[in-house]
């Protein structure tokens, strides 16, 4: 038990800090729909196939570069078209231009996803982020262990007592174990989705083994001749009902137009429908119905609609945010008070390395 104590304690005070951060950024991503101020941002999303096509359009006259473009939904009132230097703007649903920037740094939405996903570090940045997902669920299961030895003493505070290090450990361990529940579910599931691999392992046997892969097709590339309007209607056609979510332009020439919808029964918003669109014709040229996947399929599409708060309406929302500020806690004060308080008794108890040195030299 002192040696799990002991590595709890030393890895927690290294990474609390980074911990804390991908925890308040996630909980200010929540409530992006609610602090987004621009006009139109608040407007009820239509789904008419005109009104869509000549947002494109528009986006697409103010930068040819057009990489995709989300349109408005139930949480943002706004089209946010994305190109491909970084820039972007949002359209409302009259196809007008109320915001551009030039880089992530224009938005705060923006910014906050890079660092919650990435920490500003690209794709390393994604790794470490699922590293300290896998820290989280090996922090909980710790705690909880830990925990048990002392559960007699429960006494739940939101801050502690006192600034003392036996303080700050009590309220630390008593309110860990309350979050737990919550901890374990925002480790996992953001643990899946950047190490999808490890995922599919996972579900292996919920899977039929038959991997969806993109659809590549010899097509026209769009131009000022496209049209838009037709081409969402068209999408709305292979799958009635569904909401047009999403449209991402052919990375390369001869690649297909894709359009991904929303149906009722799926979690994710922007939805996994995808329609392949010819251009020029406007024809159908393939479709990928989440409906017909397997079971282990479904399941990974219910990771971020619930790691994000997507589903579950305002009273997930405010659970996760909960969590979130107590992750936030646990991270800032398991590193003050293992860093900046009482830094003597550390090396009185785990022997006088050079750590333990150096802070003791500083008293």
């Amino acid at each position: 038990m002192r040696l799990l104590s002991l590595l709890h304690r030393w890895t927690g005070a290294s990474v609390g800090l980074f911990l804390a951060v991908i925890a308040m950024s996630g909980t200010a991503l929540l409530w992006k729909g609610s602090w987004i101020g621009l006009p139109g941002a608040h407007d009820k999303p239509s789904r008419d196939p005109v009104a869509i096509g000549q947002a494109v359009a528009a986006a697409l006259k103010e930068d040819a570069t057009l990489s995709r473009m989300t349109f408005a939904g139930d949480e943002i009132g706004l089209h946010q078209a994305i190109y491909r230097d970084g820039g972007g703007a949002y359209f409302n649903q009259a196809g007008e231009m109320v915001d551009r920037w030039q880089s992530i740094w224009g938005r705060p939405e923006l910014w906050l996803f890079d660092l919650h996903h990435y920490l500003f570090f690209g794709e390393i940045g994604e790794y470490v982020t699922g590293a300290l997902g896998v820290l989280l669920l090996a922090f909980t299961i710790t705690g909880l262990i830990l925990w048990w030895r002392t559960r007699r003493t429960f006494r739940l505070r939101l801050w502690p007592a006192r600034m003392t290090k036996s303080a700050i450990v009590r309220q630390h361990r008593d309110i860990g174990v309350v979050a737990s529940p919550l901890l374990l579910l925002a480790g996992f599931t953001g643990t899946m989705m950047v190490f999808s691999n490890v995922s599919t392992a996972i579900l292996s046997p919920l899977s039929d083994g038959n991997q969806v892969e993109k659809a590549t097709y010899s097509a026209p590339s769009p131009d000022k001749d496209t049209d838009w309007p037709a081409l969402v209607a068209q999408s709305q056609q292979a799958f009635p009902g569904a909401a047009p979510r999403r449209l991402m332009m052919p990375s390369k020439p001869g690649d297909a137009i894709a359009i991904r919808l929303k149906q009722d029964f799926e979690w994710t918003p922007n939805g996994r429908s995808y329609v392949y669109l010819d251009p020029a014709s406007r024809a159908v040229l393939e479709t990928i119905d989440p409906a017909r996947s397997d079971t282990a399929a479904k399941v990974t599409e219910k990771y971020y609609p619930i790691h994000a708060g997507k589903v579950g309406g305002l009273v997930w929302r405010l659970t996760l945010t909960s969590g979130g500020v107590v992750l936030a806690l646990l991270g800032t004060l398991a590193m003050f008070s293992f860093w900046f308080v009482d830094p003597g008794a550390r090396s009185r108890t785990t022997g006088p390395g050079r750590i333990g040195q150096i802070f003791s030299s500083l008293r």
